[in-house]
């Protein structure tokens, strides 16, 4: 199983850990205020509930119980102070300089599997210690990591959306949408990643999951320079074309005739 890492932005680091957690708390708040006057909260006698306000965005956090033990058999660890291996965590907490002048926390994206890859900051962290080794080493560590997602980095701020139409399957022209001669290809080069990857071309940092599914990628987060990435068209009815496949879900009958032109390593091909 691929154990949760976190990757930083800015020097492109990433810090596994060692074991992955038994859960993963979510929590998201609207963004909702009790309206105020400029000395007091509004209110009056005839009001069932406070006068809100409703600002837009609000706050999405994960929070994560992590165990980290050097005495775990079968591990390839061999510090005696369990530290060593929480600290590059703790870091992730500490300011650094901004572009601004003023100091801010790195910019870290939580990546597990083809499922979780969340931008965000590490609000607080904490730290319970125990085990500890006549010299008064710890060795086992219980990390309690708190983060707050931020928007996905270099993404243009979204527009008011339109109201969207689903399209059935059997009403897609698929061989103009996913004509052979459309699909890109993209060389991987040191540093990419399917999520500025997936940006450059359509513009959206989430369709990383469709790239990764396209071109069967088990480790989605490490790419090797000198791969070569298919980029196919209309990504929106291919990720429809691969999640109806992947959940076996029955559909009315369309032709794959362009689906099946693709490259012979492409996933849905083989499942076809």
């Amino acid at each position: 199983m691929e154990r949760v890492a976190f990757l930083v932005e800015q020097t492109n680091e990433m810090l596994t850990c060692l074991l992955n957690p038994e859960t993963l708390v979510l929590r998201r708040s609207s963004g909702i205020r009790v309206r105020h006057s400029s000395a007091s909260l509004l209110s009056g006698a005839q009001l069932s509930d406070d006068p809100l306000l409703f600002t837009g965005g609000g706050r999405t956090e994960l929070e994560l119980d992590l165990l980290f033990d050097v005495t775990l058999s079968g591990s390839t660890v061999t510090t005696e102070d369990v530290r060593d291996l929480t600290g590059p965590l703790w870091n992730l907490s500490e300011n650094t300089v901004g572009t601004d002048a003023y100091r801010v926390p790195p910019l870290v994206r939580l990546i597990w599997g083809r499922r979780w890859n969340i931008p965000g900051v590490i609000a607080s962290i904490s730290e319970h210690l125990d085990d500890f080794t006549p010299e008064g080493s710890p060795r086992r560590s219980w990390l309690k990591m708190r983060l707050l997602r931020v928007r996905e980095l270099n993404a243009p701020i979204p527009e008011a959306p339109a109201a969207a139409v689903a399209v059935p399957l059997e009403e897609i022209d698929l061989e103009t949408e996913l004509a052979e001669e459309n699909i890109r290809y993209h060389p991987v080069v040191e540093g990419d990643r399917l999520d500025s990857i997936a940006f450059r071309y359509y513009g959206d940092a989430a369709f990383w999951r469709l790239l990764a599914s396209f071109n069967g990628l088990d480790t989605p987060y490490t790419l090797t320079p000198g791969l070569i990435l298919n980029i196919p068209p209309a990504p929106s009815v291919v990720e429809q074309l691969l999640n109806m496949v992947e959940t076996g879900a029955e559909s009315a009958r369309i032709s794959f005739s362009s689906i099946l032109r693709l490259p012979l390593f492409s996933p849905l091909r083989e499942q076809l």
